[in-house]
């Protein structure tokens, strides 16, 4: 189930899938963060100067607090990716364990078809930048500015394919802890695309038995038990999916103030409408969906 806990590692390895990281011991003191081991590094991180296989754009299509995305090319058979440049916080330094941990969650993710795939991996003295697959479809955020309400049949498809990403997710003990529409990536023009996850930044593993606390994620999406802090569990990312479906079925938020801490204070109250303007053309199945997530108790 996906929230719920995570499967034994016989059980994860019995239905397909793979260990491709290791909890670093040089690491230890950082809770939650993943790192790559020794044989995937060998294989993913570049030797290379950048320049050699990819001419990168200027602008960045995308631009987040420490990071900026921009296309780039393949020189040898012009095929395009996404390049993620994350800021290193002394010159020279290697990379940071929060950009090792947004690698190590992507290749472990790397047999997923609804997590974007990490292509490869450079270090440079300013940065250490991801090469990831390009969705020509960019976020699914764009279709919500363009005040387009997708129909529900569009929504039910594409919320399945975010719980699959989830499910694979979950079943490593990772929750995503920032699920909105700018980290859902669209494969083509909408609604003939599919979709996948993306910006890893802040996911964390979350160890059996760990009480893991943190202030993380998006005003609008995030769980009561965060602005509580409260023990974060999987089921945490489930109180996203909630608000996700509200949002695309109505373009509004169900939570959203004035003001973003007003915003806070209707989450932790957990006071939830479905005002007839809003859900006349929503079924009560999808209404049942929403109101069976977005519930104060995790569990």
């Amino acid at each position: 189930m996906v929230g719920g806990g995570g499967k034994d590692s016989e059980s994860v390895e019995a239905i397909g899938l793979e260990h491709s990281f290791v909890l670093s011991p040089t690491m230890s003191s950082i809770p939650g963060l993943l790192t790559l081991c020794p044989s995937r590094a060998e294989l993913l991180v570049a030797r290379e100067p950048l320049h050699q296989l990819y001419t990168v754009e200027k602008q960045p299509f995308a631009r987040g607090k420490f990071a900026a995305v921009k296309r780039c090319r393949n020189v040898l058979n012009g095929e395009q990716f996404a390049a993620k440049l994350i800021r290193k916080r002394r010159r020279g330094g290697g990379p940071t364990p929060e950009s090792l941990h947004e690698a190590a969650v992507l290749d472990l993710c790397r047999s997923c078809p609804h997590i974007v795939q990490l292509v490869q991996l450079y270090d440079t003295p300013l940065e250490t930048i991801l090469i990831l697959q390009l969705a020509t479809g960019g976020e699914l955020q764009s279709v919500l500015d363009r005040d387009e309400i997708p129909e529900e049949k569009h929504v039910v498809r594409l919320l399945r394919q975010v719980l699959g990403g989830l499910l694979f997710l979950h079943n490593f003990d990772i929750a995503h802890l920032d699920l909105k529409p700018q980290n859902l990536l669209l494969t083509g023009p909408f609604p003939e695309c599919d979709i996948k996850l993306c910006d890893f930044g802040i996911a964390r593993h979350i160890a059996r038995g760990a009480d893991m606390r943190e202030i993380l994620g998006t005003p609008d999406y995030v769980a009561p038990e965060i602005l509580n802090y409260e023990p974060i569990s999987l089921a945490t990312d489930m109180w996203s999916v909630g608000v996700l479906a509200y949002v695309l079925l109505t373009g509004c938020t169900p939570f959203g103030g004035e003001t973003k801490q007003e915003t806070f204070c209707n989450i932790t109250r957990c006071q939830l409408e479905f005002p007839d303007e809003l859900f006349q053309d929503v079924s009560p199945t999808a209404i049942e969906f929403i109101s069976n997530l977005l519930t104060h108790d995790p569990r």
